[in-house]
């Protein structure tokens, strides 16, 4: 059996992937304390249930700090064990919040509240704290799976995402080449971000400037008249020196993210060329952070 279990900060859109995931075919229960995952996965797994997917959140913090336990109780039962782990800017979490008119999770616990010393405030003005408190919960775990930054993503990009998420292969690190632009901030799943603005931009040329690095005219204007060979061949020497230490350390995935102003031409082309480099040494996946908040691509 595979049991997929989604955790993050709240209101990151958990609810949201396991809605993808049950689309995909797997028996999802939500906001399960982690005490009881064990015992309901074995459960499932005796009654051949293939896919399962559970999604945990603060509202149990001394259970979190058990999911390392559980998760490697589970391998030892023959459990396939995936861990993603969803993170978004706290911006955009208040932003959310403020749509929504739902209350944070920790804002409901007496003892948290207690800890932040919020005592007698106004649960809108203690969203702030509890945000960062959860931070600060959540830290000892979120390096155990595949993180994916919700921040800017709407719900079919982030379902696209998980569809992807879906084909990786266990047992190896998967690489995630992701494309950004520097002016909407580096993405928090990022393990190692290189910067490829010092390539000669192809928004300034006007033939080129609303295609994207997924087109062919920019991409031979990037191989043919720039230094992206010759950048694209050190970041993959790099790579093909580092990526087996991080396999060592039992990572599962490693995210490169290459950044340019405005992630639709250099940093997009250089994404594809290093999955294409990898492609069938290792799991690879793709990502344009830029091209998905401008529905394009």
């Amino acid at each position: 059996m595979q049991l997929i279990l989604v955790t993050g900060m709240s209101g990151s859109g958990k609810s949201v992937v396991l809605n993808a995931l049950e689309d995909s075919g797997y028996f999802c229960i939500d906001n399960l304390p982690v005490g009881f995952i064990e015992p309901i996965a074995e459960s499932l797994q005796s009654r051949s249930f293939p896919r399962l997917a559970i999604a945990a959140d603060t509202r149990m913090r001394e259970d979190l700090r058990a999911i390392r336990l559980t998760l490697q109780r589970l391998v030892s039962a023959g459990i396939e064990v995936r861990l993603l782990f969803l993170n978004a800017r706290t911006d955009a979490l208040i932003q959310r919040y403020s749509e929504t008119r739902r209350r944070h999770p920790l804002s409901l616990r007496p003892e948290a509240i207690e800890a932040l010393g919020l005592e007698g405030q106004e649960e809108s003005s203690s969203l702030l704290e509890c945000i960062e408190h959860e931070r600060e919960i959540l830290v000892d775990i979120e390096q155990l799976g595949v993180q994916m930054d919700t921040t800017d993503l709407k719900p079919a990009a982030l379902r696209a995402w998980v569809r992807e998420f879906l084909q990786l292969k266990s047992g190896r690190i998967s690489l995630m080449f992701q494309s950004f632009a520097y002016k909407d901030g580096i993405p928090l799943d990022a393990d190692l971000v290189f910067d490829v603005r010092c390539l000669s931009n192809p928004h300034y040329i006007e033939e080129l400037k609303p295609l994207t690095g997924l087109d062919p005219k920019v991409a031979s204007f990037l191989a043919n008249k720039t230094q992206a060979p010759s950048l694209i061949e050190d970041i993959a020497k790099f790579l093909q020196r580092w990526i087996a230490e991080f396999e060592h350390d039992q990572r599962s995935y490693l995210t490169v993210a290459l950044g340019c102003t405005g992630g639709q031409h250099r940093s997009v082309y250089c994404a594809e060329q290093l999955a294409k480099k990898f492609h069938g040494q290792w799991p690879c996946l793709v990502r344009h952070r830029g091209l998905s908040l401008k529905g394009l691509g």
